[in-house]
């Protein structure tokens, strides 16, 4: 196909953070056999990944497009922006949505009233705040007791 190292039908995901969600997140995914590539501006945080690991890393500022370019994020399925930083993460997806019109895309977010940004532009989020309420609401509430739980 043209040069392209990836099957059309093969999922290809891009994660730009390498902390602990990022690396889990590359673990699981390159376990479970998908292409996947993990970009991070510090080389040593590619040190969280697992040795089985079987993707790719690439060192570089995802919010910059020629490393999203040699990243071919022309070709990816997914862009996941995982770093600490909500600016960098909502700057990240609107560059796969927008420039690169790539088909997913997901970004964690700490402010929670940003959603609506992301939201207008079709951006997936995943909030560890909102997360946790949720999960602490599930608990209070006595759904844990339908999970085996006191």
């Amino acid at each position: 196909m043209d040069g392209n190292p990836y099957k059309q039908e093969e999922k290809y995901t891009i994660i730009i953070g390498c902390g602990r969600l990022g690396a889990n997140l590359a673990n699981t995914l390159s376990d479970n056999g998908e292409s996947v590539l993990i970009v991070d501006k510090r080389e040593e945080a590619f040190r969280k990944l697992s040795p089985s690991y079987g993707g790719l890393t690439m060192t570089g500022d995802g919010t910059d497009v020629s490393v999203l370019n040699e990243a071919e994020i022309d070709k990816a399925s997914a862009v996941i922006s995982v770093t600490n930083r909500d600016n960098t993460n909502i700057f990240v997806s609107l560059i796969a949505r927008e420039y690169f019109n790539v088909p997913h895309v997901i970004a964690r977010l700490y402010d929670w009233e940003r959603e609506c940004v992301y939201q207008e532009f079709g951006i997936d989020t995943i909030c560890p705040a909102v997360l946790s309420f949720k999960e602490i609401d599930k608990l209070l509430s006595g759904e844990g007791e339908e999970r085996g739980r006191p």
